[in-house]
């Protein structure tokens, strides 16, 4: 019998899963398809919240622990399994926003490190960006992960210290006086003491079977990638509620839609045509890239992005981590710590009230 079950291989079941297992549970996880395939291998990887200053403080909070950490976190996983997740401190240009004194206010609440930048500035230190904005915030500090990559060294990290189990679909939990035994699956029964559902946008589907379903739908994104060459493109930039992300290698990701299309991940010809034009007339140097991919995900929207994190109430021993909305990627390892604390009965990192099923879900 598995001490702990995890249900989702995203970068949340697996920083899940790797935590329980340094914690010296004994750990297996279920996941419907392949690890890390589904919006964790579609995001762009920006480890900040876009318009970071627009989120509740349960949020931030996450999101600034995370970021505190993530440098260290990856140079580990390349140290254990060889897999180079490009954690790259790139810098984040936010292109002329509404909210200027709010942003700055929150700067200094939360000791962040940005700035406002003039038309002058703008074009500094970002020359390519073509743009009649005479403001934008600057954040030096804020990072990137070649997300796709960094769930692969999350699975390598894991793999012999925890039983895999892919492309199995669990069916229904089985409870028994009020206490998780375990799940049903499509390759058989599993029993397990504890359960933590990490299945992102699928959660409500799955937790709606014991009438506990959170308040989390799919949100569909879509993506362009540009095979463009290294260095043109200096920094993330955010405009327009869209941002642009420069690789090391010199591909470039531009995005994303927000579409209630349910769980139908198929993309569009219409989006992507927009996505291409907004592209091109922000870095006109886009125009002579091939478009190299375009792709859609499904993100796991919860009210005012505050993800779920707890244990589902009635059933004793079942937890959620799960509703990270656009920030699964930069709150992946906080959420993953103040799980386990929640689960082995540790001094939570954050106080937990504001994640739990019950709490109250304004911003």
């Amino acid at each position: 019998m598995s001490e702990i079950l995890i249900i989702g291989g995203g970068v949340i079941g697996l920083m899940t899963a790797r935590e329980l297992a340094q914690a010296g549970e004994r750990v297996t996880l279920v996941e419907m398809g392949g690890t890390g395939r589904e919006s964790s291998w579609a995001g762009g990887g920006i480890l900040s919240p876009l318009y970071p200053w627009r989120y509740a403080d349960a949020v931030t909070a996450l999101a600034r622990w995370s970021q505190a950490v993530y440098a260290e976190l990856c140079q580990t996983l390349l140290a254990q399994t060889g897999v180079d997740a490009e954690y790259l401190r790139s810098g984040l240009l936010i292109v002329d926003p509404d909210d200027t004194e709010s942003a700055l206010a929150w700067a200094a609440r939360h000791q962040a490190a940005m700035s406002t930048l003039d038309a002058a500035g703008i074009a500094a230190t970002e020359p390519e960006l073509r743009t009649n904005a005479a403001e934008a915030m600057w954040m030096p500090e804020i990072a990137q992960v070649r997300n796709p990559r960094l769930t692969k060294a999350l699975r390598a990290a894991v793999e012999g210290r925890i039983r895999l189990r892919e492309h199995e679909k669990v069916i229904e939990f089985r409870v028994e006086q009020g206490r998780i035994a375990g799940v049903r699956t499509t390759g058989g029964d599993l029993a397990a003491e504890r359960v933590v559902v990490c299945t992102g946008a699928w959660t409500a589907q799955l937790l709606e079977k014991l009438g506990q379903a959170p308040d989390i739908r799919p949100v569909r994104g879509q993506m362009l990638l540009f095979a463009a060459r290294p260095g043109r493109i200096r920094h993330v930039a955010l405009f327009r509620d869209h941002y642009v992300i420069p690789r090391r290698d010199g591909r470039v990701l531009f995005g994303s839609t927000l579409e209630d299309a349910g769980f139908e991940k198929q993309t569009t010809a219409a989006a992507k045509e927009a996505l291409y034009q907004m592209a091109v007339e922000a870095f006109p140097l886009l125009r002579r890239a091939p478009v190299e991919d375009h792709w859609a995900g499904l993100r796991p929207a919860s009210p005012s992005g505050i993800p779920y994190i707890g244990q589902v109430p009635g059933v004793e021993g079942l937890f959620v981590n799960a509703g990270h909305f656009r920030n699964g990627l930069v709150t992946g390892p906080a959420s993953a710590r103040l799980l386990t604390d929640l689960v082995l009965g540790r001094e939570p990192i954050l106080p937990p009230a504001p994640y739990g099923l019950t709490a109250r879900r304004d911003p």
